[in-house]
């Protein structure tokens, strides 16, 4: 009887079948929640309750952002996570996050105008988009702070932050408000995605009073707005990010989720907040056993990413998707990331098909050895010029003043002072374009695709093997979550009854990814 755990929205009683060796338990499905009528040696013992999708996670994750299910397609940078993704997901009832990061500030305008007026038919549906630290660029966190509070986007998702900034507390605390009951009201959420315990401290409280005095001195913040924000935590949602694609702390799901969760309890003030900070978990959820491991850890939604990313609404191209769909746990290494190539940071990408992660780090190497171009030995530069710019450094550098007098022409003025930052804003046009080249599809520079990428896409494959979704044209945003969201259901429900003595088979863990549609 345990084919009928399929239904999981139907109450399953759990039943003791008299034998010779003694009790032996077992399932029944009834279509409503009286109890069967038995006969003979079998006993009613239990009944496990219906359970649906929607159930999963904390109820006032759905409530609050107005979503049917606590589901997230995460902000793949670059415009990955894209304006077909977001309006996709927000139809299929999930939160999304437009991919801002990377991005020019036209660039994103255009995007946020595009999905405001292709869900101009679903007032109050739920999607943002991203902000991520960006280190060599300041000002343009504010000014897409600016254009969110301009166009009323009401949701972002931070990442990348070391530390608090005036561009994300200005955003938190506009529009704060007191309603009749002298509840606060949010104007603006905000998710904020860390991978460690000192990072998520900023978000889990209010922001500091001097940051607050700064902004209300500077006329950013009203002094009611002020005086409110001093009572809140910076989030509403704290995404634990575990071992993903892109920049990531490689932190196991197991041990980061328990570390932040604890972290907000002891933070939060005698009585709690009056909104509690929710706690998702993000990296490594590709499958319905990692979704259902998220949740019974106590996490209040979930958040994917790099399997959106083999969605055909995404923003990359369809030999990238074939790419990824090969690719195995082990596909997968850390490389050099382009936005913060001087610090060392990097992120992790997909390995099969490209040797970008080896050309990248042989730039870094090259880099931190040498203070100038000019000091490269000649056969060095001879080879990176053939075999990674595929250009001569100059014609590579007259490329770099071109866009950065466009976007901050103060990096033009440091590396003409600095031969050193040349060389590095000249590796950087590398690095970046390689995502883009991966994005467009240019064939003739697939071995040099960067893709990011976490060991998760191997389970991902792995389980949508011989289904509709083994087929990179057939994946869109809504099966996947749809499918990742049953497959938990399930995982889950065979779990309770684990816990109440069935002997469930290993075979009840399987579970086919099947096509569905947005109403189910």
């Amino acid at each position: 009887m345990l084919d009928a755990l399929a239904r999981c929205d139907l109450p399953a009683w759990i039943v003791g079948e008299q034998t010779r060796a003694g009790l032996r338990l077992g399932v029944l499905v009834t279509p409503d929640a009286a109890p069967p009528t038995l006969s003979g040696p079998v006993t009613a013992l239990g009944m496990l309750p219906a359970l649906h999708p929607e159930w999963l996670g904390d109820r006032s994750f759905n409530e609050e952002h107005g979503t049917r299910y606590p589901y997230v397609a995460g902000s793949m940078a670059t415009g990955i996570a894209s304006v077909d993704i977001v309006v996709a997901a927000a139809r299929a009832g999930f939160l999304a996050f437009f991919g801002a990061g990377g991005l020019g500030y036209p660039t994103v305008e255009k995007a946020i105008g595009e999905i405001q007026a292709r869900l101009a038919d679903m007032p109050g549906a739920a999607w943002g988009a991203n902000l991520i630290h960006s280190p060599d660029q300041p000002a343009l966190e504010d000014k897409l702070v600016d254009l969110y509070l301009a166009r009323g986007v009401t949701r972002i998702e931070t990442s990348a932050f070391m530390a608090l900034a005036p561009s994300i507390v200005r955003y938190s605390a506009t529009g704060l408000s007191q309603d009749a009951w002298g509840r606060i009201v949010r104007r603006n959420r905000v998710m904020a995605k860390i991978s460690r315990p000192e990072v998520a401290r900023h978000f889990l409280q209010p922001p500091p009073q001097a940051l607050l005095d700064q902004l209300l001195a500077a006329g950013a913040l009203t002094a009611e707005e002020a005086r409110l924000a001093a009572l809140v935590p910076i989030a509403d949602d704290v995404t634990c990010e575990a071992d993903s694609g892109g920049h990531t702390d490689r932190r196991p799901m197991t041990a980061l989720f328990p570390v932040i969760r604890r972290l907000r309890d002891e933070l939060a003030p005698v009585g709690g907040w009056p909104r509690p900070v929710r706690i998702g978990i993000g990296g490594g959820v590709a499958d319905p056993e990692s979704a259902a491991a998220a949740f019974a850890l106590g996490a209040d939604y979930i958040v994917t990413g790099t399997i959106n990313q083999t969605a055909v609404e995404s923003g990359t191209s369809d030999l990238a998707r074939q790419m990824l769909a090969q690719a195995g746990l082990a596909d997968v290494i850390m490389a050099p990331a382009a936005d913060m190539f001087e610090l060392g940071v990097e992120v992790q990408v997909l390995r099969r098909g490209t040797l970008f992660a080896q050309r990248g780090k042989k730039l870094y190497d090259v880099y931190r050895a040498h203070a100038a171009w000019s000091d490269v030995p000649a056969a060095t530069r001879a080879q990176i010029e053939k075999d990674i710019l595929r250009a001569g450094f100059d014609e590579i550098w007259a490329e770099c003043v071109r866009f950065w007098t466009n976007r901050e022409p103060a990096q033009v003025a440091r590396a003409e002072a600095d031969p050193q930052h040349k060389m590095a804003l000249v590796f950087r046009w590398y690095l970046g374009n390689s995502n883009r080249w991966a994005r467009e599809g240019v064939a003739d520079r697939r071995n040099d695709f960067q893709i990011w990428c976490g060991p998760a896409i191997g389970a991902f494959n792995t389980w949508t093997a011989g289904s509709h979704l083994a087929d990179p044209a057939r994946r869109t945003v809504a099966d996947i979550g749809l499918n990742l969201l049953a497959g938990a259901v399930r995982c889950t429900r065979i779990n309770h009854l684990r816990t109440a003595g069935v002997a469930v088979p290993a075979t009840a863990y399987r579970n086919t990814p099947v096509p569905m549609t947005e109403t189910v």
